[in-house]
Parts: C-alpha cells; sequence; structure tokens
C-alpha cells in the first residue's frame, strides 16, 4: 500500500470515527498533494510523499514559535495535535546520536576537523543535508553541525 493510498483509507477511517483534527489534518495533506501533481503534472510516489510531509510539519513548527509568542495556545495546542497525526505518516527520524555520527562522517569525507570553526558550516551542512534528507529536521542537523565545529 502506497502513502497516498494509506492517506486515503485514514481519512475515511476517521471520517467514520468523527475525528476531526485526524480528518482536517490528512485532509490539508491530500490537498497538498494534488497541488504538487497538478502544478507539476506528474503523479507524485512515496519519497515526493514524503517530502510534502516534512514540509508540512517544518510549516506547524514555525508557526508554533509565533502563536505561542503572542500568546495563542489553542492554536499552538492544535497545531500539535497536527503535527502528532502527521509525524505518524512520516519515515522515523534519526536520532541526535545519529546525526552526529553522520556529521561525523561527513567531515572526514570533506577532510573538515572537529573544532575547526563556522567557516566551514556551509560545505559540511551541504554534504550532510542530502545523506539526512527526509530523516532529520533541518534545525537539529544545523545544531550538530555547530556543536561538531566547536
Amino acid at each position: 500500500m502506497t502513502l497516498k493510498e494509506r492517506l486515503d483509507a485514514d481519512f475515511k477511517d476517521a471520517m467514520k470515527k468523527r475525528e476531526t483534527v485526524r480528518k482536517e489534518t490528512i485532509s490539508f495533506l491530500r490537498a497538498a498533494i494534488k497541488q504538487y501533481e497538478v502544478d507539476n503534472r506528474e503523479e507524485i510516489d512515496d519519497a515526493g510523499v514524503a517530502a510534502i510531509l516534512a514540509k508540512q510539519v517544518k510549516m506547524r513548527k514555525d508557526a508554533l514559535a509565533d502563536f505561542e509568542a503572542a500568546g495563542r495556545q489553542d492554536l499552538a495546542d492544535a497545531y500539535n495535535a497536527e503535527i502528532e497525526v502527521l509525524k505518524a505518516y512520516m519515515p522515523k527520524q534519526l536520532t541526535a546520536e545519529e546525526i552526529m555520527e553522520t556529521v561525523k562522517n561527513a567531515a572526514a569525507e570533506a577532510g573538515i576537523e572537529a573544532g575547526s570553526g563556522k567557516g566551514s558550516m556551509g560545505r559540511l551542512m551541504g554534504s550532510v543535508m542530502p545523506k539526512v534528507k527526509g530523516v532529520a529536521d533541518g534545525n537539529d542537523v544545523k545544531k550538530a553541525v555547530l556543536q561538531f565545529l566547536g
């Protein structure tokens, strides 16, 4: 079963069970997938769906900080609930230790030494991000790279 088929089945299940948050979140995700397919005139595969999922989660996480700063805990709670629904469809995310190990390996390949300063950050991020695409948040990777570079 593809990820799109699973989303369709879960959408129907959420409708039957009257799970409003889950139904609406899946509906938004399905709309984003459909919009991508219409814009690019191509059928999207599971990797493309995963990329859209990651983008949707990132959008919601970015908005969370704004809601909390504005004192809108109701909206923050709603977005947190949506993030939990979306995370159920994402591939397993790397732990902080696994991200750091990937950073160390990429640095060794690129000839970048630990503690060399922020001057090498762009090169290191450029070599790490393709390796962790879809399985690690960019902010987590950035923290690991900064920690490695000292």
